[in-house]
């Protein structure tokens, strides 16, 4: 079989990086060629939802502790957990690097998807999860555990987005539809303005096709 891969991506991408495209593809040079970049389109269409759910995640949460504590940097009053702490201190440190004052905003800003939904770790059950955030959810309904394993979830998924890995082989549309939820339990708003702008169900719609896996016509 010739070798349908463009040089440069060996070049660009590297051997290694390419070769588990390529062998799920069976050799097949060309389609592990389409499949690496539809993983990049695929990638970069589930941004935009990830980029709404996590502001969403962070200002709704953020909110709801400054309100409850009567302070916009109420991670000071917040009986917060070490590996809180040390998040906190390492965004305000960077702020300060870049010359920022580390305003509260400023450190939000700063401040991780991982650090917001460790904040529903079971630790933080009576001291938080009870006295204010489940306010974060107003469309939520169920225990705190299996919203905290649902945002965790996603939170690996974003950062091997973030990091160039491979996702075609996940259940993408179950990864899709696990975002919608999240985000319209904080702002059903949210989630309905944000589909419109989606093209994450259109490169769904071609997934069969590039990893040749359709139907034929």
């Amino acid at each position: 079989m010739s070798d349908g891969m463009p040089g440069w991506m060996y070049t660009v991408y590297s051997r290694p990086r390419l070769a588990p495209y390529i062998a799920v593809c069976d050799g097949d040079t060309t389609r592990a060629a389409e499949l690496y970049h539809w993983n990049v389109a695929v990638s970069s269409a589930f941004y935009q939802p990830l980029h709404v759910l996590e502001l969403a995640l962070r200002n709704s949460v953020h909110d709801r502790l400054s309100e409850h504590f009567d302070r916009a940097d109420w991670w000071r009053e917040a009986p917060l957990h070490r590996e809180s702490a040390r998040l906190v201190a390492k965004a305000e440190r960077n702020c300060r690097k870049r010359g920022s004052p580390a305003a509260p905003d400023d450190i939000v800003t700063e401040l991780s998807f991982g650090f917001w939904a460790f904040l529903l770790v079971a630790q933080y059950d009576r001291t938080l999860w009870r006295a204010v955030l489940h306010r974060a959810f107003p469309h939520y309904r169920g225990p705190r555990a299996d919203l905290h394993r649902e945002l965790d979830y996603l939170r690996t998924f974003r950062n091997r987005i973030m990091h160039h890995e491979p996702i075609h082989h996940r259940h993408l549309k179950a990864d899709h539809d696990t975002i919608y939820r999240i985000l319209s339990w904080i702002s059903t708003e949210a989630a309905s303005g944000v589909r419109y702008l989606d093209r994450v169900p259109e490169l769904l719609l071609v997934e069969g096709q590039v990893r040749g896996t359709a139907p034929p016509p």
